[in-house]
């Protein structure tokens, strides 16, 4: 016991060396251990990372397959106006304005009269403005942005009319230089997002003749606060003048604003003078530069060029004239229709044939009066040099080029071929492609320009045709916007072209940053990144991903229910035997072809379908998780299907229609309106059927439909979320 006890005591006084080596692991193990590690953790974040791409991709498809339909309803308005009759005197007069504005200097003489004559009431607590603008004036608007406050109308009208009037007498091109200032800032996108603006002048310093801004367009839509964000950079653009630049991005335009929401903002805070507003903010907008050039060395336009791009016939456009970039001129139209009839007359009667590539494809005015096609990237022209901004523009320059041998009439003659030109396209209409090029188009990977058929407009450029142009200009960088990017910016074509997109949170909390660039006279960009988060800095990297992960795909799965019928019967043309499967290729191929949103769907699956044993696809399983809001006896389930894809289109329509925006419109105007509509796009829908949803939806018979409970029916329902919220 005693040897015992006093080898107890020694070994706890001093480790031996048998005990040190089995605690203490191989290196062999520890290595081991850490490549699983490193292995598990790579694996982990290769996940995360392909969860945030698809998440990316889905929210961009959507994106750009809206701004698709909002060239289908563009066209609807101006069909809308040849075809709808004043039903008691309640037809849509704003619409008929917007799309048809007549440019009257005495008009603008009334309506500065009228402005100073609206009285602000003593009631009043906002902030007030006085003209010619100081600095007091700026830093009292972002007091009051700050504090919620609204600018009376009157002051936002006097604003819009000294702005109108600043625009008139600037160039199409603004020339910068850097040597003036120490660096100049260059801001993207910000899409109504005040905040993002806010913490852009709280991080870089406001605007001042030391501290110049260029913000590169797209300042209003899809944000709550797009009209504060003009007011201040109207402001800032009046008080600074040669410090403080705007490019026209393609939302400074009031048919995007119709569907993307600042026609509605601005409508819900001036419901008295909401239309004067909108109305002079069109000629406005249309007045906007198109491009700024900073030491003859870096060009900055909102979306891009094209391969037919000219800074030379650029810099002498009428500007003004091109009210919306989605509508062809009117001019351009009749000489369209001229065309077209003489390409028909011709093709009937076989003695003469037209090979012209520059047309195929281009807008048919027959089918779709307004609508920009998928070869808007056959812009016009291609001279050399452009103007200098403070000059007065010159002389617009002779046609841009001569059409090429495959562009003429080839007439068979007896032996021998007589070419005649083929008509050129009159130069407003010359000047709507350059202008639609620069606002719409996108960079891609590969060499060439191609239509843009992915947003519908403008064209994709590749970095051949980046190197020709700024080769040909002189220039060295080309800096635009146009699209959401995860990081704020992003570099392409061998660093010659910069992404800057400075709304962050844009899809969805924490979705992306905003960025910013800063330039100095050595022109070599510097990017300052941000982001606007409340709730998001407390969240892990993967709590983030997977709240933009569920968004996105219940943004998808609504998309999978409004094309419920056609994705079933492509569905059940595969399943010959009414099984209710089958294979994933065939599923994917079929969600591919119907929706035509460009997705990794074979990815996407696990989260959209269920798998049988078999390994097949149980097709139904899609829609499993989404339902209808408050289905409507007496509507067919097709009805129901339009209805549910055309909801946002027609709340534009109706909020139009609803002059005094009571909500209320008479069943009429309902039934007429929907006829048109269907009309348009084709729809088969039977009038009765019309009807009798309209009654169905006027619920106190009094003749008039509450368009609130009309969009609440026709609303889709997650039946996840339901389930949350009756557990909660």
């Amino acid at each position: 016991m005693g040897c015992g006890t006093s080898v107890a005591i020694e070994n706890q006084g001093r480790p031996s060396e048998v005990d040190v080596s089995a605690r203490l692991p191989s290196p062999a193990l520890t290595m081991k251990a850490a490549i699983l590690i490193q292995r598990w953790y790579r694996r982990y974040v290769a996940r995360l990372e392909m969860r945030r791409r698809y998440t990316w991709n889905i929210f961009q498809s959507i994106e750009y397959a809206g701004e698709q339909d909002q060239l289908q309803l563009s066209s609807f308005f101006s069909f809308m106006l040849d075809n709808f009759t004043q039903l008691n005197g309640n037809g849509p007069d704003l619409i008929s304005h917007l799309l048809d504005s007549p440019v009257d200097p005495v008009v603008d003489e009334v309506r500065q009269s009228k402005y100073e004559q609206i009285v602000v009431p003593e009631s009043y607590s906002g902030p007030r403005l006085s003209f010619p603008l100081s600095v007091t004036d700026t830093n009292v608007l972002l007091s009051a942005f700050k504090e919620q406050q609204t600018l009376h109308a009157k002051y936002v009208l006097q604003l819009l009319h000294e702005t109108q009037k600043f625009l008139k007498q600037m160039p199409n091109v603004i020339y910068l230089s850097s040597s003036y200032a120490k660096e100049i800032t260059i801001c993207g996108d910000l899409h109504g997002r005040l905040d993002d603006l806010l913490l852009i002048f709280y991080k870089n310093g406001l605007p001042s003749a030391e501290n110049p801004y260029i913000f590169n367009g797209d300042f209003v839509d899809r944000g709550k606060k797009s009209i504060e964000i003009i007011i201040i950079l109207f402001a800032f653009l009046l008080l600074y003048p040669d410090h403080m630049h705007l490019n026209r991005g393609n939302h400074e335009d009031h048919i995007m604003n119709l569907r993307y929401g600042f026609t509605k903002e601005v409508m819900q805070k001036y419901k008295t003078h909401g239309r004067e507003i909108l109305q002079l903010l069109q000629d406005v907008f249309s007045l906007l530069p198109i491009a700024t050039i900073i030491d003859n060395k870096v060009l900055i336009v909102h979306g891009g060029i094209s391969d037919k791009t000219d800074l030379e016939f650029l810099a002498s456009v009428e500007r003004q004239k091109v009210k919306s970039a989605l509508r062809l001129p009117k001019c351009s139209l009749d000489h369209s229709e001229v065309r077209t009839s003489s390409r028909s007359s011709s093709r009937k009667s076989g003695r003469v044939r037209l090979n012209s590539p520059c047309s195929a494809g281009r807008m048919s005015h027959k089918k779709k009066k307004c609508r920009l096609t998928k070869q808007n990237s056959s812009s016009s022209s291609s001279s050399s040099s452009s103007t200098s901004s403070v000059a007065t523009p010159r002389r617009p320059p002779p046609s841009p080029r001569l059409p090429s041998p495959t562009e003429m009439l080839q007439v068979p003659f007896l032996d021998s071929i007589v070419s005649l030109a083929l008509p050129e396209p009159p130069r407003e209409e010359l000047e709507w492609r350059q202008i639609v090029d620069v606002l719409w188009s996108d960079p891609k990977i590969q060499n060439g320009c191609s239509p843009n058929s992915f947003r519908g407009g403008g064209c994709y450029f590749g970095p051949d045709v980046t190197q020709n142009l700024l080769k040909k200009h002189g220039l060295c960088l080309l800096i635009r916007s146009h699209e959401c990017k995860q990081e704020g910016y992003e570099l392409c074509h061998n660093g010659q072209v910069i992404t800057i997109f400075s709304a962050s949170n844009y899809y969805e909390e924490g979705s992306n940053r905003g960025a910013y660039i800063k330039l100095g006279p050595e022109l070599i960009p510097r990017f300052f990144q941000y982001q606007v988060s409340r709730s998001t800095r407390k969240l892990t990297l993967q709590q983030r991903v997977s709240v933009a992960e569920s968004s996105a795909l219940k943004a998808l799965q609504e998309k999978l229910f409004t094309h419920r019928s056609e994705l079933m019967a492509f569905f059940q043309q595969y399943d010959i035997n009414n099984t209710g499967r089958i294979s994933i290729n065939e599923w994917a191929q079929v969600l591919d072809t119907v929706l035509r949103l460009d997705l990794p769907w074979r990815t996407l699956r696990p989260r959209l379908v269920r798998l049988a044993s078999d390994g097949n696809v149980e097709y139904e399983s899609c829609f499993e998780n989404i339902s209808a809001g408050q289905p409507l006896p007496q509507v067919t389930p097709n009805f129901a299907e339009t209805l549910y894809r055309y909801r946002t289109d027609l709340e534009i329509i109706f909020n139009i229609i609803d002059k005094d925006h009571s909500g209320q419109i008479s069943i009429e105007e309902f039934r007429q309106t929907w006829k048109l509509f269907s009309a348009h796009l084709g729809v088969d829908v039977d009038d009765q059927a019309i009807v009798d949803m309209a009654r169905n939806i006027d619920f106190n018979k009094d003749g008039s439909i509450d368009f609130n409970e009309f969009l609440e029916a026709f609303r889709v329902v997650h039946k996840l979320d339901m389930k949350e919220q009756q557990q909660g």
